[in-house]
């Protein structure tokens, strides 16, 4: 019996250990890198004063546009390109990011527009204010390695620049997710070594954590067994001075 408690808490030591050196080495990392950088926002546009002709527009009324759209949660006003648009929310997670599903109408014309790949190159450009061109489009779906926890289907609009910048355009809403380098995928790494997300959850709520966790208490068990087998052998003795 003892001779499997002793390689259950020589095997969860090494186990453990490692973990623990991952983490003084992530840490070490994360006090090292620019934090700034690290967001990945080298080249992403700051915002930009809305026109002031959008206030003179004439706005189609919400109660007409919410006729056409009876299953509509919420509806907003939003800016897209400077032009005026209606957001309708069919389906509302708890957060942005969370599986959510939209519809975009033209606030003048009452048209339902999609966001396409050509819509999402120009919210892009938009936002981007890098040496680069555009080098290739994307549309991809969940999940997104350079944003994990967003969970809706999202354009991936590449530039060729130093630091291969992409941005990120969510194809429902026609909303800027963010910007990706590879100064925010360096730190990235880290931050999945540091929260032990191997399963790329984007979380640290993971059956890792978990795992990890059960090999803890096991590793602090056996050692609380085997010192206790110790003492009653006698292994462990006071000297008098």
């Amino acid at each position: 019996m003892m001779l499997w408690i002793k390689k259950i808490h020589k095997w969860a030591s090494l186990l453990i250990g490692l973990q623990i050196l991952i983490w003084l080495t992530s840490g070490l990392v994360f006090n090292v890198i620019d934090h700034k950088k690290s967001r990945g926002n080298a080249y992403r546009q700051t915002a930009m004063a809305e026109q002031p002709t959008l206030a003179n527009k004439a706005l189609l009324p919400v109660k007409s546009v919410l006729k056409s759209y009876p299953a509509t949660l919420e509806l907003n006003q939003v800016s897209i390109l400077s032009q005026p648009y209606y957001l309708l929310t069919q389906q509302r997670g708890l957060y942005r990011h969370f599986a959510n599903s939209y519809h975009v109408v033209n606030a003048i014309t009452g048209e339902l527009t999609l966001v396409d790949e050509p819509f999402a190159k120009a919210i892009a450009k938009a936002n981007y204010n890098g040496p680069g061109n555009i080098k290739s489009v994307a549309l991809i779906t969940p999940p997104i390695a350079d944003f994990l926890k967003h969970k809706n289907p999202s354009w991936q609009i590449n530039f060729t620049d130093d630091l291969a910048t992409s941005v990120y355009v969510e194809q429902g809403s026609g909303r800027l997710v963010g910007h990706s380098n590879s100064d925010k995928r360096f730190a990235d790494f880290f931050f999945m070594l540091h929260f032990m997300d191997y399963g790329s959850a984007g979380s640290f709520n993971t059956i890792q954590m978990i795992l990890f966790a059960f090999i803890s208490l096991w590793l602090t068990l056996s050692g609380l067994i085997w010192t206790l087998h110790m003492l009653r052998k006698g292994q462990y003795r006071l000297k008098k001075f």
